[in-house]
């Protein structure tokens, strides 16, 4: 009887609407991506390398892995549109647990810390300004500096915006994708147009680099890291148009644009810029239009990136919410995250609860950067979990074939598998102590899953 009485009220309950069209996907994708890692990361891959070369060589390879990985969510997207992503191809591939323990990861640590770490680096880019280097200053009688403020302040700002609608923060979204699309573009011009730049730096070498495999592959991590973000879209899949020509769409046109800019904005740095002034230098981009205006140049670069990284936010607030309430719906954790707003209809719960979590990390202060490297590991352990359900959907024969079905299956998914498995292993011999701990906090959702599954049989 209770549970007849669940089903009427889940039928009566409002739900999520379908507000985002391909071109709110498309900004999800590419503003999502860019952040402030094509701005910052030459420099440390650079160090790493040491070669210009090679380090286009890890953007080119981060690329196609990236969208080797896109190709493949591409089809899941397509074959089931839902709120959640991942956690519903893991949860229909492989069972409840495997897709608690995801949504369990990225609730408590990966996207709390995630929005903690992109809000602590807009207030760093804002501080730069002398204008405001009061942000490092406590706020009179109290810990919190008025950078910590400034953090938390965007976090209820996007928060409250994602609250109010989908399509507010797809329109939000989209406007400044374009915008910053646009900037990222006329950084490419500056660099290119530079009177002492040189085609002869793409040839130069820093003789102060590490080398080797192991260098490379770090390279190869901070390339990815750039690209990270592509797989939010599928989270926010439940409200999208059309979803089954939409996600495909904006996912492989929108990881091909990111790689497309990026090779743009490293070939104009690298033109402005000799490889061993890119590894000495601390902010890549910024400096190379210094060179051609002066501090008024990289000033409009500082808030270039400030401005990239609050879009960026956005998409990650956006889909960060999407998975906890998918796992609420089905009954695994706290029925209140599966609340919809009956007028905005949006996961409202979820969202104030998931900025909460990341205001707490950014009261802590600087410690919920190890708390975001303890989820590396267990982040791309699921980016590989997810990845490889696409076989298990392809040998059912009860499954309905998608309006999208990748090209190159089954070769190009079981490299994006492979390839992360690879990633996985050097991760976790590169940094074991992080890793392990990562790998436990994981294991932590394993007691917590059967608590909550012995509540929904009562």
């Amino acid at each position: 009887m209770l549970r007849i009485y669940s089903f009427v009220l889940m039928r009566n309950s409002p739900e999520l609407s379908r507000d985002l069209g391909a071109s709110h996907a498309a900004a999800i994708v590419v503003g999502t991506i860019i952040g402030s890692g094509i701005f910052l990361v030459p420099a440390e891959m650079t160090q790493a390398v040491g070669s210009a070369k090679l380090v286009f060589l890890a953007w080119i390879v981060g690329g196609l892995l990236s969208f080797f990985g896109a190709l493949t969510y591409a089809e899941l997207g397509a074959m089931r549109p839902q709120a959640g992503g991942e956690y519903v191809y893991v949860r229909d591939a492989y069972g409840p647990l495997p897709a608690f323990l995801y949504a369990w990861t990225w609730f408590v640590i990966a996207k709390p810390a995630s929005i903690a770490s992109v809000t602590t680096g807009i207030v760093r880019v804002l501080g730069t300004f002398p204008a405001l280097a009061f942000f490092s200053t406590a706020i009179v009688h109290s810990r919190i500096t008025y950078g910590q403020f400034v953090a938390i302040a965007a976090t209820i700002f996007i928060s409250f915006l994602n609250y109010i609608g989908i399509k507010k923060a797809g329109n939000f979204q989209l406007f400044f994708t374009v915008l910053k699309i646009a900037i990222v573009l006329g950084i490419v011009a500056v660099g290119f147009s530079y009177s002492h730049g040189a085609w002869s730096n793409f040839s130069s070498t820093y003789i102060g680099a590490k080398g080797g495999l192991a260098w490379f592959m770090a390279a190869l991590v901070a390339a990815l890291w750039a690209y990270d973000g592509w797989n939010d879209l599928n989270m926010v899949a439940g409200e999208i148009q059309k979803p089954e020509r939409s996600i495909p769409f904006a996912l492989v046109a929108g990881v091909a644009t990111v790689g497309i800019l990026y090779m743009l904005m490293n070939g104009a740095v690298q033109y402005a810029m000799p490889a061993s002034a890119i590894a000495a230098s601390a902010r890549p981009a910024s400096d190379t239009t210094g060179l051609v205006f002066g501090s008024v140049g990289a000033a409009v670069v500082s808030a270039a990136m400030a401005l990239s990284m609050l879009v960026t936010l956005n998409g990650t607030t956006m889909s960060g919410a999407r998975v906890p309430f998918a796992v609420a719906r089905d009954g695994y954790f706290f029925s209140a995250l599966a609340k919809v707003h009956p007028r905005f209809h949006t996961p409202s719960t979820a969202i104030v609860v998931q900025a909460i979590l990341a205001i707490v990390l950014l009261l802590v202060g600087g410690n919920f950067r190890q708390l975001f490297t303890l989820a590396i590991f267990a982040e791309w352990l699921f980016y590989m979990i997810a990845a490889s359900t696409i076989f298990v959907f392809r040998r059912r024969k009860s499954e309905a074939t998608p309006a999208y079905r990748i090209w190159g299956y089954p070769v190009l998914p079981a490299f994006f598998v492979l390839a992360s498995a690879l990633l996985l292993y050097w991760t976790f011999t590169d940094n074991l102590l992080n890793s392990a701990v990562g790998l436990l906090v994981v294991l932590a959702g394993v007691p917590i899953f059967y608590v909550f599954a012995q509540r929904r049989l009562v």
